[in-house]
């Protein structure tokens, strides 16, 4: 046995060699089920084992759950491994209860009086080992075990330094985990003198608990401050030599003093007394100096140290935002790091900057480095670092640069990476709209938008420029024939089709009088478009075409014309159907006076401010530069902006933004039933009379999301929540986006993924948290990343939980996960899809088929769209049956890729359908074909 020890448990490292050594997983579980079943058999039948025996074996047992198998015994024997007074005994012992033992062990009062005895003795060795345990499970039990012991450790005069200074981290995780754990009173002096303490390490461990306490309780550990710029003080104005031990690579303890100014930013201004304020001054003037002296090593851990203490020291300048000479002086030295050639420090620099931009001390210090961040936006490398060059000319935006750095960003926006476009486009519109002194260039700037990306023009972007120009008389004629010619580009995004519309219909008579832009040049050019377009575009241009019947009555005829068309008539989109039909019977029946009447240009918006301005925080909260100058230097936006949000007519359409912006209604009080009958002739909701108003109504179809990945997923009348999704191979993001259409907070919100572990195994599903309190009238987002692992037929749910003017509510609705959004569109000709169908129908396991009767009308077209949005490739010209459709596509997996095909056979005659359904995997072809069999 002793040459056994003196090898240093030899079975264990023969046991992991064998593990090692396995050809396959079949083996690796036969060779642990052997060595389970022998640790087994020793545990139950040798009552003599030692304790090097007892640490072996329970070493063996720790080794097979690192490698992912269940340990349900072996428990006792680490807990009496506890008592030995061996280190590599005791440590083991707390090694195996820290990874393996539950809180609710009945073993744990044994493990609790064990901790105890170990915290009581003298051997430091002992009391770190017990320390150590307590943390790494850091449970409520284990707090109300040891609440009392750990402080006493901590401020005792009699405790060893390496013991305090694990007794302090040791408190900390304690203290996130049961807060109240921290005794006041006298403790809070204790506590906070341990800055003074003349271990390093003591204080290291010190700042991070105090720093966790000030963050909850500021004022009752305010007086951390005078001590800790005392402590810094030392620090900084210590050669390397006084703090030999301390010092990394010429550095004196540059962790501690990163701790020490991060203490310093909880409070604002750090310090209140005169003498201390003006030391702590000292201490960052002497920082920044330092910066400034030659390296005394040319190795990158001299730098990262030195320049760790730096950017920390200057976030704290621009935290008390006081000192001008400092924020200047900060701004010179993060300059001098724009063309560094290390990446991380360009890219803090940056950051920095950008808070650097808000203070009126230094706004004006860092527009003199513009030039270097445009090169920056254009030419870095890392798409990182481009992306907070954007930040940061958005931050030093201003009145006197506002035209020059648009018209940068959107020369960059053409070149620019896929994943930064929308922000950008958010940001150019927001600068656009503030720094505007002609409306003109505002109008030029967001159409730019349009025609550069228009893939990522939101919503909210095109709203707020028709409001401004509905608002602005001196605008309209030059918006009108600016959109007019924009329209005529050969290749012409929807979004500039939808403002096109929007401004024609409002304004096209102001420049009807030019022969190339008569009446009926405006309506053709319009109708070009029509049928490129998606179903919400053409609601919004048959009401342009409305309108035109009221501003020019010569072309009545051709627009009616359109509205008698077949496609439109007798859409399959009620929307298009009912809007057709109405306008055009309004357009017959109503006189010219009733019809100026309801057609009337639109009422000026009430001004308040951009909502443009909300949707980027909420893309990014927390970290878009507020482009204001702090201390009343913000520049005049171009609105005068009210606080009034009770108004209805918010730029922003519904509560998501999904339709067409609501105005207020047309003040004039002899519009009678018409206006009740039409509504907003620019809404896109359907034009029925409001007291059917679908908002009312409880409105929760999942099967709608089957073939499109866009809309309302759930409304009441408390709560909207609409999603956005996109979907590449196997993997998916979602934003769900949570509007409160009521006049009280919801409190308490928190939605909650319904998805148990055996359906993890085959999605995997992350959810970033929301705030819990959901203004009135607000809309919050969250994301959601989703990965396809292996097919599967249940889709995820999702509990909402809040509480409504006292009352909880709960929602549960199913995510728009099914399998086909990950369905990737494959193309084919006749010759290969007919083989490949002959192959997979040899086995009935590959096929599903159903033959079922039509729910409604049976409407190819409507059905070709389905299929389309379904996620395969649509394949024209390959069935003999010209009404057949038939689909090819590859369900995209993290564990295989499974091809599929399809073909529905429409049977008019009868009203039936009989769909097939043909893949590589039987529960992949049944699942499709039960998805899309529902949606006819």
């Amino acid at each position: 046995m002793p040459a056994v020890r003196g090898d240093g448990m030899r079975g264990l490292a023969v046991f992991i060699s064998d593990i090692r050594n396995c050809k396959s997983k079949e083996a690796e579980i036969k060779r642990i089920n052997k060595e389970l079943a022998n640790i087994r058999s020793k545990f139950k039948g040798d009552k003599t084992l030692d304790g090097y025996q007892k640490k072996k074996y329970v070493c063996k047992l720790l080794f097979i759950f690192l490698l992912g198998h269940d340990i349900d015994f072996g428990h006792m024997e680490a807990v009496n491994l506890l008592s030995s007074n061996k280190y590599s005994e005791k440590q083991i012992g707390y090694l195996f209860i820290s990874v393996l033992v539950n809180t609710n062990s009945e073993l744990i009062k044994l493990i609790i009086q064990s901790i105890k005895n170990d915290l009581a003795s003298r051997n430091p060795i002992h009391v770190n080992l017990a320390l150590q345990c307590i943390a790494n499970i850091g449970s409520r039990e284990m707090a109300e075990a040891f609440g009392n012991e750990i402080p006493k450790l901590l401020v005792s005069g009699d405790t060893m330094d390496v013991v305090k200074q694990s007794a302090a981290l040791c408190l900390l995780r304690l203290f996130r985990t049961c807060p109240e754990i921290i005794p006041g009173g006298e403790w809070t002096s204790r506590i906070i003198h341990l800055l003074n303490d003349q271990h390093m390490g003591v204080v290291t461990a010190a700042t991070s608990l105090i720093d966790a306490l000030v963050k909850k309780n500021p004022e009752e550990y305010k007086g951390c401050v005078s001590l800790a710029v005392s402590r810094l003080s030392r620090i900084v104005t210590a050669s390397y030599t006084d703090l030999q031990d301390y010092t990394y690579y010429f550095v004196p303890a540059p962790w501690l003093s990163v701790k020490l100014l991060r203490l310093l930013q909880n409070y604002t201004p750090p310090a209140e007394d005169p003498g201390v304020r003006g030391r702590l001054n000292e201490c960052l003037e002497t920082i920044l100096n330092k910066a400034q002296e030659p390296p005394k090593s040319k190795k990158v851990q001299h730098s990262n140290a030195k320049n760790a203490v730096l950017f920390e020291a200057i976030s704290l300048i621009i935290h008390n935002d006081s000192e001008a000479n400092l924020l200047v002086r900060a701004c010179n030295q993060l300059g001098q790091f724009l063309s560094n050639r290390e990446t991380n420090l360009r890219y803090l620099a940056l950051e920095s900057m950008c808070h650097l931009a808000t203070s009126e001390f230094s706004h004006e210090a860092v527009k003199k480095h513009q030039e270097v961040v445009i090169l920056s936006m254009k030419m870095e490398k890392d798409v990182s670092v481009r992306q907070q060059a954007v930040d940061l000319l958005y931050a030093m935006c201003d009145k006197t640069n506002a035209e020059e750095i648009v018209q940068e960003m959107l020369n960059y926006l053409e070149t620019a990476d896929y994943s930064i476009r929308e922000e950008m486009v958010l940001k150019v519109a927001i600068l656009a709209e503030k720094y505007a002194t002609d409306y003109t260039w505002y109008v030029d700037v967001i159409l730019n938008l349009i025609r550069i990306a228009g893939d990522y023009v939101s919503e909210e972007v095109w709203y707020r420029v028709i409001q401004i120009v509905i608002n602005r008389d001196e605008v309209q004629g030059y918006a009108a024939k600016t959109v007019f010619e924009a329209l005529q580009a050969p290749a012409c995004h929807e979004n500039m089709v939808k403002v096109g519309g929007y401004i024609l219909g409002e304004f096209g008579n102001l420049i009807a009088g030019d022969q190339r832009s008569s009446p009926q040049v405006q309506f053709q050019l319009l109708h070009s478009k029509y049928h490129l377009c998606s179903p919400m575009t053409r609601a919004l241009l048959l009401s342009t075409y409305i309108k035109f019947i009221n501003l020019f009555p010569e072309i009545r005829t051709q627009v009616q014309e359109v509205f008698r068309q077949h496609s439109n008539l007798r859409s399959a989109d009620a929307e298009l159907q009912q809007r057709a039909s109405e306008y055009l019977q309004l357009s017959i029946i109503a006189s010219a006076d009733v019809l100026a009447t309801v057609l009337e240009e639109m009422p000026s918006f009430p001004e308040r401010e951009s909502s443009i301005l909300a949707v980027l925080k909420k893309k990014k909260p927390g970290r878009v530069p507020e482009n204001e100058i702090k201390e009343g230097k913000s520049p005049t936006p171009i609105t005068n902006h009210t606080n009034d949000t009770n108004n209805t007519s918010s730029v922003s359409g519904d509560l998501l933004g999904l339709s067409t912006p609501p105005t207020s209604q047309p003040p004039s009080s002899n519009t009678g039933v018409l206006l009740d009958v039409l509504g907003d002739v620019y809404n896109s909701k359907p034009l029925t009379n409001n007291t059917n108003n679908t908002q009312q109504q409880n409105l929760y179809n999942p099967k709608k999301f089957v073939c499109k990945n866009n809309g309302v997923l759930f409304e009441n009348e408390l709560i909207q929540i609409g999603v956005k999704s996109e979907f590449r191979q196997n993997l998916g993001r979602l934003g769900l986006f949570y509007g409160n259409k009521t006049t009280f907070p919801l409190q308490s919100f928190v939605p909650t993924l319904l998805w148990s572990d055996d359906q993890a195994a085959k999605m995997s599903i992350q959810m970033k948290p929301v705030e819990p309190l959901l203004e009135a009238g607000a809309q919050i987002q969250q994301l959601i990343n989703a990965e396809c692992i292996d097919d599967y037929t249940d889709t995820p749910s999702m509990v909402i939980s809040f509480i409504y003017n006292n009352l909880p509510q709960k929602i549960t609705i199913k995510l728009p996960l099914t399998i086909n959004k990950f369905f990737e569109p494959t193309e084919m000709n006749g010759e290969s899809f007919f083989a490949r169908w002959k192959n997979l129908g040899s086995s009935n396991q590959q096929r599903s088929q159903k033959i079922f009767k039509a729910n409604g009308v049976m409407d190819l077209q409507a059905t070709r769209t389905k299929l389309m949005g379904f996620g395969m490739q649509l394949l024209d010209g390959i069935d003999p049956n010209p009404d057949n459709f038939v689909c090819a596509g590859i369900v995209h997996m993290r564990s295989q890729q499974v091809g599929c095909l399809l073909r529905l056979e429409p049977n008019r005659n009868a009203q039936m359908y009989r769909l097939t359904v043909r893949s590589s995997k039987e529960s992949v072809s049944v699942e499709v074909c039960d998805l899309l069999a529902e949606q006819f």
